[in-house]
């Protein structure tokens, strides 16, 4: 993996170059094509617009951050520091859960039950092993008695009762050798995961002659936490080097690989810092660190990747130091900045979610992208003013070529590499239906099996076979009768009578679905009754049952329904009522910034539907593979027969912000040489000949990162990290190398049309990379046939392109 029409990994003196070029490459091309654009050499050793001759003043950004570039480094150590200091213990303030909507009635319900019967809402479970005796055995009894008391003694518990106590069925199990000791944790999740911590140690273990093990939601989620952090240090652990590989390949100098990994650390840890201050104002969660460490690594490598390999070819093309950064600020730097905006605008859709599960990776992911994007255009420009050509050293490739020329066969790799992705992008249109529609069809076939997709919500089946609330939760849900954590509670409030509870109970018995009701349990104006469904716990029979719970009329009394299955429906019917906007958002600003960059109204509705194309394998391969269990034993993982349903939500956020990021760099380059030419086919060449390695080598890269964070024993996680991977690769190496030059050969010309008043408004309020200007002789002046005399003289090259002996240089 070569970068491409990358310089060579050795250092270059100043100054403008020789006719003949050095290190086996020529300095400038002798092409018309090659002139006119920003950063490209003139002809037979003329200065271009970025050498000596050429260079434009450099003023505003650029002069700010190259001014002091020790200082600006200096400040950014400190800082990032401060950030360590700051975002310490962030893991340790998050939720693992928040896929319940705060403003749903089940989520009313379930407060005023803990409220007002702490006893009906309980999140610590004691299971309690007799071994080979009965539970009903008296020295048993005794004990299980004394660690109920104990238990009801400890700061924190309320509502404890056991089997013991009440001789309730449910809670002792059909074999009579376990039974269980509930309880109700007080506090947020902090205060409980708190409180579980400093108890549990106590109470777990052998106990005179019984075993006690630890469960209850509120012991799921916090070993859910617990392994999730571990996992997160294991998965930098392993993508840290990789990448750092992965970059020494790409960019040949050991320097340049080092300087996306700092950016990618600044980001990370400045995110960390900014999460830490959110969870002082609201619930975050825990999930949205595996998204900070994904896309700051993911996002600080492309843009790194785009910004290093600009300044390396302005300094190749004979620039000075400063002349080069000014240059690559203006070109790559630009885009970069117009990429973060893209990424952050799809991710902030996801604000619009009441669910803080969802919102978490809102907050996360635009700290990140927007700290990767100014780390990438501050804490670069200044290293670079004091790298200068040293940013080529340590050329670790040379021990990979076995003594050939270290310059000669950098630059003969990446002069190859651009030569073959331009060969691959002219069979790609000469072919165009063809590549077209069997790409379309394939994508759409590798999508189908979303259309079975069955929603759910996330249990201790998300964690891992061997660990301890798992176990428990297993050995109620396989052992104990009835249909553990699957029970509704229906909430009664009001002015009610015992003739009136007994009236609404007789109706709730004939509801459809209705397997056993018992109560009421009451309290001072507020009761609740407790409803077995017949079906499972959260199957669409039971889904349905709490919306005919919610439909009997029940005169003065108010009532409210919670449990799994209620749970379940609110979630759902808060994503569907927010998801239009959601999809709104996204499609709206995209259509806008791909509209400021390019200028046509076609081009941003082909960014649209091609993202969203591009991401149907990866819901297709999320419902195979996780709802439907195939490769559960590869990946170890437990199928539950379900998708969490925000994780589709969030999945397509992230995903489709990622490949408007690669869209964004491609369409750049496009467009930049369309404005040059006006040859509509050799610009689509050009683009995609020039960021085509680029894009794959960073989506492999990202890749690389997400299938470290899908190493995680979390099921979810896991699902998220090969998924988005999944996504990243399908975006890269078959979207963006078959489908968009296949579409955009199929639209011609007129994929640059816009109405008179949009093109004076682009004209006016439009972004572009390029600073160039329309090729002077030989173009044709947009009539894109590619047969007539060109810039390239008719020889058939992409303009500007380097040939035998020459060396040019263009945009990031």
């Amino acid at each position: 993996m070569s970068e491409v029409n990358g310089p060579p990994g050795s250092a270059r003196p100043s100054g403008p170059p020789g006719p003949s070029g050095s290190s086996g490459s020529s300095s400038a091309s002798s092409s018309p094509g090659a002139s006119g654009s920003s950063g490209t050499s003139s002809s037979s050793g003329r200065p271009g617009p970025s050498g000596p001759a050429g260079a434009r003043p450099v003023g505003g950004w650029t002069r700010f951050v190259t001014a002091r570039p020790r200082l600006s480094l200096l400040a950014a150590l400190v800082i990032t520091a401060l950030a360590v200091f700051a975002g310490s213990g962030v893991a340790d303030r998050m939720g693992s859960g928040g896929w319940q909507a705060p403003d749903a009635e089940s989520s009313y319900a379930t407060e005023a039950l803990e409220r007002e019967f702490p006893a009906s809402q309980p999140n610590l479970l004691l299971l309690v092993d007799s071994g080979t005796a009965s539970v009903d055995d008296p020295a048993v009894a005794a004990e299980a008695a004394r660690i109920t008391e104990r238990l009801a003694g400890e700061p924190g518990i309320s509502g404890v009762t056991s089997y013991w106590q009440t001789k309730a069925p449910a809670l002792r199990a059909e074999d009579g050798r376990e039974a269980l000791i509930a309880a109700r944790i007080g506090g947020d999740e902090t205060e409980a995961g708190e409180t579980l911590e400093r108890i549990a140690p106590d109470f777990a273990g052998e106990s005179g002659p019984v075993t006690v093990s630890v469960g209850g939601p509120v012991a799921v989620q916090h070993e859910m936490q617990t392994i999730i952090q571990e996992d997160l240090l294991r998965a930098e652990l392993i993508a840290l080097p990789v990448t750092l590989v992965l970059l020494v390949m790409v960019f040949g100098s050991a320097v340049a690989a080092l300087l996306p990994l700092l950016v990618g650390i600044v980001a990370i840890l400045g995110t960390n810092a900014v999460l830490r201050g959110l969870t002082e104002f609201t619930d975050v969660s825990v999930f949205a660190m595996n998204l900070t460490t994904a896309l700051g690594l993911g996002l600080a490598i492309d843009y790194a990747l785009f910004i290093v390999r600009r300044f390396r070819e302005e300094l190749d093309a004979g620039a000075d130091t400063r002349t080069a950064v000014g240059t690559t600020l203006r070109t790559a730097g630009r885009t970069v900045l117009f990429s973060a905006l893209t990424v952050a605008v799809s991710l902030s859709a996801m604000l619009v979610f009441p669910q803080y599960f969802l919102r978490s990776f809102a907050y996360a992911g635009i700290a990140v992208v927007l700290l990767a994007a100014a780390a990438a255009l501050i804490l670069l420009p200044a290293a670079f003013m004091l790298l200068g050509h040293r940013v080529n050293a340590l050329d670790l490739r040379r021990l990979l070529r076995r003594g050939r020329r270290s310059g000669a066969g950098a630059a003969a790799a990446a002069e190859e590499s651009g030569k073959g992705w331009a060969r691959f992008a002219r069979l790609v249109m000469r072919r165009a239906p063809v590549f077209a529609i069997v790409t379309t069809v394939g994508l759409v076939l590798l999508g189908l099996p979303f259309l079975g997709v069955k929603f759910g919500t996330a249990d201790d089946r998300q964690l891992p076979a061997g660990a301890e609330s798992r176990v428990v939760q297993e050995h109620i849900r396989d052992g104990f009768p009835g249909s553990p954590g699957g029970g509704l509670e229906l909430l009664v409030e009001g002015e009610g009578t015992p003739a009136a509870y007994a009236a609404l109970k007789e109706r709730v018995e004939k509801v459809p679905g209705v397997q056993r009701v018992d109560g009421p349990v009451t309290g001072e104006a507020v009761a609740y009754f407790s409803v077995l469904p017949k079906g499972e716990a959260v199957g669409q029979e039971t889904q349905q049952l709490v919306r005919d719970l919610r439909a009997i009329p029940t005169g003065s009394l108010d009532t409210s329904v919670t449990g799994t299955a209620a749970v379940l429906v609110d979630s759902k019917d808060a994503i569907a009522d927010r998801l239009p906007w959601a999809i709104g958002i996204i499609v709206v600003v995209t259509l806008l910034l791909v509209f400021l960059l390019t200028g046509s109204v076609l081009i941003p509705i082909q960014a649209v539907v091609l993202n969203a194309l591009s991401l149907t394998a990866m819901f297709g391969a999320v419902v195979w593979v996780f709802q439907d269990g195939n490769l559960s034993g590869v990946l170890a993982f437990t199928s539950t027969g379900d998708i969490e349903t925000t994780l589709p939500v969030l999945m397509f956020c992230v995903a489709f912000g990622l490949s408007m990021d690669y869209g964004v760099f491609l369409l750049s380059r496009i467009k930049e040489e369309y404005d040059r030419t006006g040859d509509h086919e050799r610009s689509v060449t050009f683009g995609l000949s020039r960021t085509g390695g680029l894009i794959t080598a960073a989506a492999v890269i990202l890749a690389v990162v997400m299938v470290a964070i899908g190493t995680s024993r979390v099921t979810n996680t896991k699902m998220l990290g090969l998924g988005i991977a999944l996504a990243v690769l399908m975006d890269a190496m078959v979207v963006r190398s078959l489908l968009v030059p296949a579409v955009m050969k199929l639209t011609g010309h007129a994929t640059w049309w816009a109405p008179r008043p949009l093109r004076a408004f682009h004209q006016r309020f439009g972004l572009s990379e390029g600073e160039s200007a329309p090729a002077a002789s030989g173009a044709k002046g947009g009539s894109g046939d590619p047969e007539k005399p060109a810039a390239d003289g008719g020889t058939g090259e992409i303009p500007g392109a380097a040939r035998e002996g020459e060396k040019v240089t263009t945009g990031a």
